[in-house]
């Protein structure tokens, strides 16, 4: 028996996405008689307790009876229930410092924690995640800043809209400028800016075009693996080979900082991994890009002038170009950086009913029958113990 509690989000700020929604629960008990859930009370959920109880969905704050709690952000220490198995972002497969208390506090409990960015197909490409919404909310805050820093346009934000149906019809009658965008990366993050550039009619063009031509209306650049990496040998890319030796690659996507107006970057980063260019090539007098959404938000990462994350409320903040200090955005010899760590929290039902609908098709029924390859892993902890495939993570997961 699969008895599934829906935890309510505890992290700070508030995150009012949910795994599943009311019409999912119902249907997964409807269909599945070995299927039970319990919703725990939350006041922040952007479905009411009360959407759930409609759906005949019991809401208890007991959630003892149940073995697979589901939450969204990583569950504050104070709130995890000893020998439970969980499934959340834990942001800790990096050796994030911020959650190494985190990772401690699960191996003392004896927590089973499966990673929803663990969870990947053969191929590496991820399983599951709110890519896609991120990339639609991070491409309209990034055209919104470049309009409030020209004044040539204006466009509200997204978290006064109802949902993502409503923000396309904001967008009829939008005319942009004749500006360039550079659009980086190729899973649900850069899936989410493409549909952004389609419905704002901004028309696709090659990358030599890009570098070379000049043009009277709104164009982008799609960069994805060779066109942003090259090996330092051979000068060319293999995906493979990329993901397996990054540091022998080194990043040609320096020429497009002196012809674009706008990044939107959507690129995977880490440690290994080359930066799109460097600080100093931001102190460059024809560095040209006046705003850049990292939407994939890696503090001092791909993008080097991401220096921490702005807020839903406030998701702009400016850099100095000279010396790389932050600013108000908007101002002279600044670049406008749009870093927001819970993007699709703008979209909460439309992301959280996305996110159920990849849960139920690819994860929930293999949990169901007892587990799979997929499962195994994504399975950081198996009773607080790391899995073999997490044995780097020793030193983070233990006492000092």
């Amino acid at each position: 028996m699969l008895r599934i509690g829906l935890i309510k989000e505890g992290k700070v700020p508030a995150d009012n996405r949910v795994a599943l929604t009311p019409a999912q629960c119902k249907w997964l008990i409807k269909n599945f008689e070995d299927i039970s859930i319990i919703v725990e009370p939350s006041a922040d959920r952007c479905y009411t307790d009360e959407e759930y109880i409609q759906a005949g969905i019991r809401v208890s704050d007991d959630l003892s009876a149940c073995n697979l709690l589901l939450g969204i952000k990583e569950v504050p220490i104070s709130q995890l229930i000893p020998e439970k198995r969980y499934m959340f972002f834990s942001h800790t497969k990096k050796k994030q410092a911020y959650n190494r208390a985190l990772m401690q506090q699960l191996v003392i409990n004896k927590n089973t924690l499966i990673d929803y960015e663990c969870l990947e197909h053969r191929d590496g490409q991820r399983i599951i995640g709110f890519g896609f919404f991120a990339g639609i909310v991070g491409a309209h805050n990034g055209i919104m800043a470049y309009g409030k820093r020209t004044g040539t346009f204006e466009l509200g934000r997204v978290f006064h809209i109802k949902d993502y149906r409503n923000l396309i019809h904001t967008y009829f009658g939008l005319k942009l400028p004749s500006i360039k965008i550079a659009v980086t990366g190729s899973g649900r993050v850069a899936h989410g800016i493409l549909e952004i550039m389609n419905l704002m009619d901004v028309q696709e063009v090659e990358p030599d075009e890009f570098l070379q031509k000049t043009f009277d209306y709104p164009v982008y650049v799609h960069l994805k693996g060779a066109d942003l990496y090259q090996h330092k040998t051979t000068k060319k890319y293999s995906r493979e080979d990329f993901h397996n030796h990054p540091q022998q690659y080194h990043c040609i996507f320096e020429p497009y900082c002196f012809e674009a107006d706008i990044l939107m970057n959507g690129v995977y980063w880490n440690e290994d991994i080359p930066r799109l260019f460097s600080m100093d090539t931001l102190k460059n007098p024809q560095f040209k890009m006046h705003t850049i959404a990292d939407i994939t938000d890696d503090r001092g990462g791909s993008v080097p002038c991401n220096i921490g994350d702005a807020t839903m409320e406030n998701p702009i903040y400016g850099v100095d170009k000279n010396t790389g200090e932050k600013t108000a955005p908007y101002t002279r010899n600044t670049v406008d950086m749009m870093a927001v760590g819970n993007l699709p929290n703008e979209l909460p039902r439309d992301a959280s009913r996305y996110f159920g609908e990849q849960l139920i098709k690819y994860v929930l029924d293999d949990i169901r029958k007892g587990g799979s390859p997929v499962i195994e892993v994504a399975t950081i902890l198996a009773e607080g113990k790391l899995t073999a495939p997490y044995q780097y993570l020793a030193d983070y997961a233990a006492m000092d």
